[in-house]
């Protein structure tokens, strides 16, 4: 008798979860939250997690931005994806969760999305850097070296030594671009500059990085820029009692008496305006390479370390940069062995920015093309 019971019991449980899950109409969103089912649901992959305070943090605050200012969708996420087949077979996780938007936020994921996006007409794939756009697929990014070079005014001016150091993840036209900025921000204000970089090799590795920095401080640096993911580099300087300039997000609260600003990202209202336009139907693939004018891209608040006359100079060239008065790279410019790349008068194109392969003079580094 007490079997029959259990049984009864067990067979009534079963009946009302059967009946839960066939009569619901909702989804879990990347919070864990229940959200309705018309809602269009808007999909992100990582290839960092979003407590690295670096490149996928500022993309995950502007996907929470996101959800609290269109309240007609919902986001999800895939955080640590690595880019080839994983990312391949992610995406298309996202795809079969109904996700009407989805966003890559690595170069590295560009064959995946084009992969994905062949297959699925009916939905709209943004690839963040990326170089190919299709019907469904748009790409975009920042002029992030804007602000590199108003923090190389920083530090050419804050240095001692005249010996600035640049961590830099891998030998690519973006981390080239970032350091040649950089480098003639700093020679601008303090022409007896030189940048020395070390390769890391990785975007995300806290020990290299700090590794790297620390062989940078030994070389007499006394301001450590980077291109890397992690606050690692900070760490180092702080520690060292040198001066530092993060990078994605204000890094100043990991290292408060080194670093003297950041280069930052702000996505939100890119994120927030792309998705609008997919759900009103005026989307348009066009590729997309916003500058400071845009708010894409800027400047972390400036340490009080900083003389006021210097963040007035900062701040002056910052208006120059958002009316177009002034070009970072113009004419003239010369190369590492003294060639002149840029002549007087002359001003790079996108293309040719977006394709650097050389660094500017007063760079100390190898390129391995």
């Amino acid at each position: 008798m007490k079997r029959r019971k259990i049984a009864v019991v067990v067979l009534a449980v079963m009946m009302l979860t059967v009946f839960a899950v066939g009569c619901g109409n909702s989804q879990q969103d990347s919070d864990g939250k229940t959200e309705n089912a018309d809602k269009a649901k808007v999909g992100f992959i990582f290839i960092g997690a979003p407590g690295d305070a670096g490149w996928t943090y500022s993309h995950d605050q502007a996907r929470q931005y996101l959800e609290s200012q269109v309240p007609e969708v919902t986001t999800t996420y895939r955080e640590n994806v690595p880019e080839g087949a994983d990312a391949e077979a992610n995406i298309n996780q996202l795809v079969q969760e109904g996700c009407k938007v989805i966003f890559a936020n690595s170069f590295g994921y560009g064959d995946a999305v084009l992969e994905v996006a062949a297959k699925h007409p009916e939905v709209v794939f943004m690839h963040a850097s990326g170089v190919k756009t299709e019907e469904n697929v748009g790409t975009f990014f920042g002029r992030i070296y804007q602000p590199r070079y108003l923090s190389g005014m920083i530090a050419g001016k804050m240095t001692q030594s005249n010996t600035l150091g640049y961590v830099a993840a891998y030998p690519i036209p973006e981390v080239v671009r970032g350091i040649n900025a950089f480098t003639l921000g700093a020679q601008a204000v303090n022409p007896d500059v030189k940048v020395k970089v070390v390769w890391t090799t990785t975007w995300f590795d806290p020990t290299k990085e700090k590794e790297a920095a620390k062989t940078l401080i030994e070389q007499g640096c006394d301001v450590i820029a980077q291109h890397q993911d992690t606050y690692a580099p900070q760490q180092a300087a702080q520690e060292a009692g040198v001066y530092s300039i993060g990078y994605h997000s204000d890094m100043s609260k990991f290292a408060p008496d080194a670093c003297l600003t950041s280069v930052v990202w702000n996505w939100n209202e890119y994120y927030v305006k792309t998705v609008k336009s997919v759900l009103d139907g005026t989307w348009k693939n066009e590729p997309y390479w916003g500058g400071m004018e845009d708010g894409i891209v800027g400047l972390a608040p400036i340490s009080d370390k900083v003389p006021a006359d210097v963040k007035q100079m900062v701040k002056d060239k910052e208006q120059a940069i958002k009316d177009g008065s002034f070009k970072i790279f113009a004419g003239p410019i010369k190369a590492q062995d003294g060639t002149l790349k840029v002549p007087e008068g002359k001003v790079m194109t996108d293309e040719e920015m977006l394709n650097f392969d050389w660094f500017v003079a007063g760079v100390e580094g190898q390129l391995n093309k």
